[in-house]
């Protein structure tokens, strides 16, 4: 689950890490008392969506010589004019894809006279099982970039969990990220804190880009990106009730609802599938047969047949999917409960697209028998490549 900046710099503060003064609104009317609220006179704004390169952004609605979604201002009235002009436009950047998101949240934040600019996050390193630090002076550029570029400008440090950011970790960290003076002492206070809330709050990302020296010396937390674990969430109640339900795809919202593992994709071949490794290959089937996939869906190893017929309207809701592969292989899920799962959704939703099915497995029989005398207008396949070949014949008329 992501959450807005706004919101992850207030965890942050919370426990102790530098974050500027800052204002998070949803109507133009409250810009100017949000503005008179910071000490200015500079002041930030900047749209708060589930997407990074919000600066270099572009508002689809203003022409490509507009600002972007952060912005500048140096007076209460420039604030309100940049909230008026954002507000509820749709920002496009190189992560949300043509289609943009709306920007139905603003932040406006106390600005900051910045010397220097670093990059810094925790994330879970599987290559030693542990949560580490990643650290480049290449603040403010994509980390991929710089990895790609520049690899050696990029340190990482991964930490012991029985000690914690250990004195020598912070030491490690400041000198990667060249802290001297009040920076360094900054550092080894705030390395610490940022672990600490990291694994409390069970992230399984937290990147701030940039950590910026200011001109006095001391550290901040300019910007902050937080995602957690979504199997942690039933331990974070508090967490959960950050989720903005506006950023996220509402066929993704109608998944998680059934404890199904969907993300929408760009294809039209709808896919349904018991295991994620399984889901993948699926994917790549589709994709080596000339096709693309609309879904990842993977309806688990228990599913019962609601949580099938579940999955089956939520695929059969997306107007770009014009043909359906549904691939099980039955282990602990058997075979005729998908086919019990398909032929109840089918009635009540209709078929209105081509549906391949394979089946194998517990109880595969049984299954292939429902479908065949269900009356359905299926088309069966023997095995994933025989499956794959079909659906996109079928799709391709």
């Amino acid at each position: 689950m992501n959450i807005h900046e706004y919101q992850a710099k207030e965890i942050l503060k919370a426990y102790g890490a530098p974050v500027a003064a800052g204002v998070p609104l949803t109507d133009a009317a409250d810009a100017e008392a949000a503005a008179k609220s910071l000490p200015g006179p500079l002041y930030v704004v900047k749209s708060q969506i589930h997407a990074g390169g919000r600066g270099k952004g572009k508002f689809k609605e203003l022409g490509p010589d507009a600002k972007g979604g952060v912005r500048l201002a140096k007076s209460v009235d420039e604030v309100k004019a940049n909230v008026e002009e954002m507000l509820g436009r749709t920002l496009v950047t190189k992560q949300t894809g043509e289609a943009g998101k709306v920007v139905n949240r603003l932040y406006i934040e106390d600005g900051a006279d910045i010397a220097r600019e670093l990059y810094l996050s925790l994330l879970v390193d599987r290559s030693v099982g542990r949560v580490a630090f990643v650290a480049s002076t290449e603040g403010g550029m994509d980390i991929e970039t710089v990895a790609h570029d520049t690899p050696e400008k990029i340190v990482t440090v991964a930490i012991d969990p029985d000690t914690g950011v250990t004195e020598a970790d912070a030491g490690q960290l400041c000198e990667a990220l060249e802290l001297q003076g009040e920076a360094r002492a900054d550092g080894m206070k705030l390395f610490p804190i940022l672990y600490k809330a990291f694994c409390e709050k069970d992230m399984s990302l937290l990147e701030i880009n940039p950590l910026i020296v200011l001109k006095d010396g001391h550290l901040r937390v300019l910007d902050a990106k937080v995602s957690f674990d979504g199997n942690s969430l039933f331990r974070h109640e508090d967490m959960v009730a950050l989720r903005d339900l506006t950023e996220e795809d509402e066929k993704e919202i109608e998944a998680s609802k059934h404890g199904l593992a969907y993300v929408a994709l760009e294809g039209n071949i709808g896919c349904m599938v018991n295991g994620a490794g399984l889901a993948m290959a699926t994917m790549d089937i589709i994709k080596l047969y000339g096709a693309e996939p609309a879904n990842f869906l993977d309806v688990g190893g228990g599913a019962s047949k609601e949580k099938v017929t579940a999955a089956f309207k939520i695929i059969t809701a997306d107007p770009n999917v014009k043909g359906i592969l549904i691939n099980i292989f039955g282990g602990i899920m058997r075979c005729d409960v998908i086919a019990e799962g398909v032929i109840a959704a089918v009635k009540e939703v209709g078929l209105q697209v081509p549906l391949v099915v394979r089946l194998e497995g517990t109880r595969v029989a049984e299954g292939k028998k429902l479908i065949s005398e269900s009356g359905l207008n299926v088309i069966a396949a023997d095995d994933l490549d025989d499956a794959a070949q079909k659906i996109v014949k079928a799709v391709k008329g």
